[in-house]
């Protein structure tokens, strides 16, 4: 029997009584996140950068879980911040997004509101392949015993369009860093399990009445606008988008991380000012907004 190599990465920022979950995505890791997490934290919030099963591994302990095991994750981790904070945020990055909306159809009383960056139903972004395009199809090709094998390699940029933060992370992934960058691949059959969540999620996507912020690269490589768009028809719950316009896909680590950061404390600092619990507003959120 093969060993586990998953290392434990999640991270936990003790702040004030308002928390923000933080979900990374696909073949990620909650390092992808850290930077929101630690600007998030100087604004007085408690941040949990959390970790999905099968996550910061080998592809081999990726493919022992699908996406019920990542939802199950979210609904752990978020359990564990709700024992610290009296208001709970969730935030996801790419199928993170995707996870963190599902949160909010199964457990709606309690998520106070969403950061949705990047979200991805639709791998459709100008550097994906015509068959990765088709990758829709790979729950019916892999149930069929089919290609079980076969991955799709992450290529240039890497979802990064800042050359420096994209040469250290893309060199910390392509060095095997699981833990640090990810894996510099996405198996066929998670991608796979990644559609059936999709599959999962957007038919209620109606019963999302958290109000939510939804942030996207406008030249997202992988994963078009349109993602955003379907979003902001489809939930009940207000919603205030932004593109970002020198960044791509990972906007939680490229050059406008510190937007991420600015609009999101704003964002769930101005839930906070309309809550009944004004108590568990962070304390130091506007000066924090302010330096980002």
């Amino acid at each position: 029997m093969t060993q586990s190599m998953i290392k434990q990465a999640d991270f936990l920022l003790r702040g004030g009584r308002a928390g923000v979950l933080l979900i990374h995505g696909l073949t990620g890791t909650p390092a992808e996140m850290r930077f929101v997490g630690k600007g998030l934290n100087r604004a007085g919030f408690t941040v949990y950068g959390m970790q999905l099963a099968g996550h910061c591994g080998s592809e081999a302990d990726l493919l022992k879980t699908g996406w019920r095991d990542w939802t199950h994750s979210v609904v752990q981790g978020a359990d564990r911040l709700r024992r610290e904070v009296d208001h709970l945020f969730v935030a996801g990055l790419s199928m993170g997004s995707v996870l963190a909306l599902n949160l909010a159809i199964e457990k709606p009383q309690w998520v106070d509101g969403l950061g949705l960056y990047g979200s991805t139903f639709f791998y459709d972004g100008w550097t994906i392949p015509r068959v990765a395009r088709l990758s829709f199809m790979l729950p019916l090709v892999c149930g069929m015993g089919f290609f079980k094998q076969r991955r799709f390699m992450e290529s240039f940029p890497y979802g990064i369009k800042d050359e420096r933060v994209r040469m250290r992370i893309a060199g910390a992934m392509l060095d095997g860093q699981s833990e640090a960058a990810g894996l510099p691949g996405n198996p066929w059959p998670s991608l796979a399990e990644f559609h059936k969540l999709v599959w999962h999620v957007r038919p209620h996507l109606q019963d999302v009445r958290a109000p939510a912020l939804i942030m996207h690269a406008a030249d997202d490589d992988i994963a078009s606008v349109r993602n955003a768009r379907l979003i902001e028809r489809r939930i009940t719950g207000a919603t205030e988008t932004v593109l970002l316009n020198d960044s791509y896909h990972m906007i939680t680590v490229d050059g406008e991380r510190d937007k991420v950061i600015a609009r999101s404390a704003d964002f769930f600092t101005r839930i906070l000012a309309s809550s009944p619990l004004r108590t568990s507003r962070p304390r130091i959120a506007t000066a924090a907004i302010t330096a980002a």
